[in-house]
């Protein structure tokens, strides 16, 4: 326990001076101890919000309200991390904008600006101490006030900011004298993206509607210290041959007064959720007035590594860093978590440098870290009012059930809150990020604009950059596909690049997927990645097995198909009368009715629109089916590919497009097919195609891929053919030995005589099992009676008539799917509020 100083007293009795006032006052939150600050968490459901035209708030004066004031107690309540959306829905203003087509009818929302209001008591003098109001983020752009002083004005959904309060800050024992308001106006969101890309997550995209996101969506905060404080810890580890590593540590410190101070930086490093022996160093330096950065080295002589939970055990330090004056006195105090591990990057083998650009193999302290990855699709809701850290815990567990090792953040979705990166930290689950948000979009020239750019992504690197699950950023999301000027495009993402490398030291590749004609244009090369879109946007040129075996790159950031929620999930957002035969709400919610109906019969030979049951089943079991063959594919080609992300893993709302996991964190189907199909330890069969005629001998090969760096020894497999019931109707056994750590590799040729008895279809069940039969993997498989030629053509057939209906209707268009929205037939077009459309097919 520390001494007890001057500085303790003093920081005990202004604990009691941020206090909350008499019951009939209502504040937020108390000032609590935390890491060695004085910290009140302004956070909470004691906030109010306001409506007001443009510019009609300061107008009317509500930035001069006195603190004191009962006025803001009948404003809408409000809670902060939130959004303006769920505020107005939850009193009543809006209805639920993810139900029906409700977010039609709320697009009014963003065309105003929105007065949040906080009232709270500070009863002593701050004395000599500085205080800080602290805000993690908001959406978009505001500004803000404390007691009728103006602090000033943000633009940044991503970056962290702060107001030095210290001399507007109301402290007095009576309640009145030291009660404080805090006024922060948000403006209307913007409305076009390419005047904010990167700062603001895009709105839009084919899996959302026009309904733009804002409010304070992460805590707020007073934070009191010395005039010394802490403003940043950076740690990096190195490994060394002989076992040892050193940290590299880097302190930024802001010295608050006029004159140099002399300092000492005790930093001591312990295990978090490991026996790690201790170890400490100590800086001494003189900090001018402003912002100096202190560097030093911490020796590790038996460091216990961080690792992805499939290579080791998830082993996390912390950093305590204090602040000592020249006295000895502590000015302030700092905690982070981190890992010791080291991430190196290899070319795949196979590509040539004509044909790739950048290595894209990750090794973690030396052993490779194949990528059983999913775009994140988050946050879990765009409107993050109606999200928790506890659905993120939820979401990162389920995600490593389903035997993830890695989640991407790609370029249409934000960085994320600490929680996210916490709970892959402590699970062992690795993250590949586009640091913000550039998604296919034409950025603005204007140096200026770029800085603000650079700035945004600086910022958003640093707040994360100790976290040890943090492995590969990137810089754009298909940007260049839609770039006007690649050349400046690829000039802006390579100086984004040297930017963070300025702050970090993780692999960087400017974009994904680089292979298309702009990206080629300035040089990239033909295999540098595959986003594996082409069998759903196209669909009907192939059946999926004739898609998935002709791609052939190093790594895949995104492998995508769709499938409808649940009947449960979908009661929630759907209307009753809308639900069966589908209505226009299937459609406003994304569901491309044709390409779903079309991979159904893909997967099984039928559309299944027999019942909505049947129909969301088999959407399901469409989706894990296409998803476990094509991951299989990409497997067996270890270590020439490298990964694999999914398109995506989660949904922000309650949508009918990619996910594996709904919006109300229900697994769909297809959830367990990737389960099975992200084994480490995966057993799976090779075959060209999955019809067969009920008179043909089916073919395939046996293969195991291990991506465990151990061996298993004396294995052997079991495979059981099916019938139609689920009767066995034969079993093969098949010695195997063993298996290398680290390998990919095809053990045995597999056959069997169908001799036609079964009539629409066989499943394969196979095992690999141990020496004493404990099972090791296992793994499933349908295979389809019938005309491999024939299901093509047909496939074909039905995309060309989709295609036709695509040249009178754009994509985003749902209405092509309702013939009497659009009137096909003049003499039934849709007349009355009486009536539901149905969709054509069902």
């Amino acid at each position: 326990m520390r001494q007890l100083t001057r500085f303790v007293l003093s920081a005990l009795l202004l604990l009691l001076a941020f206090s909350r006032p008499a019951a009939a006052q209502p504040a937020a939150g108390e000032l609590v101890q935390a890491q060695g600050q004085l910290v009140q968490d302004l956070s909470g459901h004691h906030w109010k919000l306001k409506r007001m035209r443009p510019g009609q708030g300061v107008a009317e004066g509500l930035h001069q309200l006195p603190p004191a004031d009962l006025e803001t107690h009948v404003w809408i309540s409000a809670s902060i991390p939130g959004d303006v959306y769920t505020d107005l829905w939850k009193a009543g203003a809006i209805d639920d904008p993810y139900y029906g087509r409700n977010s039609m009818k709320a697009q009014w929302v963003m065309y105003d600006e929105w007065w949040y209001a906080l009232q709270f008591n500070v009863s002593e003098d701050v004395g000599d101490r500085l205080v800080r109001l602290e805000f993690d983020g908001v959406d978009f752009s505001c500004e803000v006030w404390l007691n009728g002083h103006h602090l000033g004005r943000h633009e940044g959904a991503f970056s962290r900011f702060a107001f030095d309060v210290t001399d507007v800050l109301n402290t007095a024992r009576d309640w009145q004298k030291g009660r404080n308001l805090l006024m922060v106006r948000l403006d209307p969101p913007p409305q076009v993206n390419h005047r904010v890309v990167g700062l603001k997550t895009p709105w839009f995209g084919d899996y959302w509607r026009d309904l733009v996101p804002f409010g304070i969506w992460r805590p707020v905060r007073l934070v009191a210290t010395g005039r010394l404080r802490i403003d940043d810890v950076y740690l990096k580890s190195e490994l060394h041959d002989d076992g040892s590593a050193t940290v590299h540590a880097e302190v930024t410190v802001e010295n608050h007064t006029d004159t140099p101070a002399a300092v000492t930086v005790p930093i001591r490093l312990t295990g978090k959720n490991c026996d790690a022996e201790p170890a400490e160093t100590k800086i001494t330096a003189t900090v001018q007035p402003g912002k100096t950065v202190l560097k030093t080295t911490i020796d590790v002589p038996h460091p216990q590594l961080w690792w992805p939970w499939d290579l080791g055990k998830p082993n996390l330090y912390r950093a305590h860093v204090r602040l000592l004056r020249k006295d000895g006195r502590e000015s302030d105090h700092h905690t982070t978590t981190f890992g010791i591990r080291e991430i190196r990057m290899a070319w795949n083998p196979g590509f040539t440098r004509d044909e790739v650009s950048f290595p894209r193999t990750v090794f973690i302290n030396g052993k490779r870290h194949f990528i059983r990855s999913a775009c994140w699709g988050g946050p879990p809701d765009i409107f993050v009012g109606r999200t928790s850290p506890a659905e993120y815990r939820r979401l990162i567990e389920m995600a490593r059930a389903a035997n993830m090792n890695n989640i991407r953040i790609f370029g249409w979705h934000p960085p994320e809150i600490p929680e996210f990166y916490e709970y892959c930290n402590e699970l062992g689950l690795t993250v590949w990020q586009d640091v913000i948000p550039l998604g296919t979009a034409n950025i603005s020239q204007d140096p200026a604009f770029l800085e603000r750019i650079y700035a945004e992504a600086v910022a958003v690197i640093r707040e994360r950059r100790n976290h040890p699950s943090l492995i590969l950023i990137e810089g754009g999301e298909e940007a260049f596909l839609r770039a006007d000027d690649p050349a400046f495009t690829n000039a802006f993402l390579l100086e984004l690049g040297r930017r963070l490398h300025e702050h970090c030291d993780l692999p960087y590749v400017p974009d994904s997927p680089l292979t298309d004609a702009n990206a080629r244009s300035v040089g990239y090369k033909p295999k540098e990645a595959v986003h594996a879109l082409a069998y759903f946007y196209g669909m009907g040129r192939w059946l999926m097995e004739d898609w998935y075996s002709e791609l052939d790159y190093p790594i895949v950031p995104e492998l995508a198909i769709t499938s409808v929620p649940s009947v449960e999930s979908l009661r929630k957002f759907i209307p009753p009368g809308e639900l069966w035969p589908p209505g226009p709400s299937w459609g406003h919610h994304w569901a491309d009715l044709d390409r779903l109906r079309m991979q159904n019969f893909d997967a099984f030979g039928d559309k299944r629109t027999g019942s909505l049951e049947e129909f969301v089943n088999a959407t399901q079991d469409a989706q894990g089916i296409i998803f476990q063959l094509a991951i299989e594919h990409f497997r067996r080609r270890k270590p020439r590919t490298s990964g694999i992300a999914l398109c995506h893993y989660i949904t922000y709302w309650p949508d009918m497009k990619w996910g594996i996991v709904d919006a109300y964190q229900q697994p769909k189907r297809s959830y367990e097919y990737v389960r099975r199909a992200y084994q480490p330890l995966l057993v799976n069969l090779q075959f060209d195609r999955r019809r067969w005629r009920a008179d043909e001998t089916f073919a395939a090969r046996l293969w195991v891929v291990n991506d465990f760096y151990r061996q298993f020894t004396d294995t052997r497999a079991v495979i059981e053919f099916r019938d139609e019931t689920g009767a066995v109707l034969d079993t093969r056994e098949i010695p195997v030995g063993d298996i290398p750590g680290d390998s990919s590799a095809s053990y045995a040729e597999v056959d069997w005589d169908i001799a036609r008895r079964v009539v629409d279809h066989f499943d394969i069940r196979v095992r690999l099992l141990a020496p004493d039969g404990t099972e090791l993997s296992a793994n499933t498989y349908r295979l389809l009676i019938g005309d491999q030629a024939a299901a093509a053509a047909k496939m074909k057939r039905m995309g060309e008539a989709l295609r036709a209906r695509l040249r009178e209707f754009d994509y985003g268009n749902y209405y092509r799917f309702f013939p009497k929205i659009t009137a096909e037939n003049p003499d039934e077009a849709w007349q009355s509020a009486n009536e539901i459309p149905r969709a054509r097919g069902f």
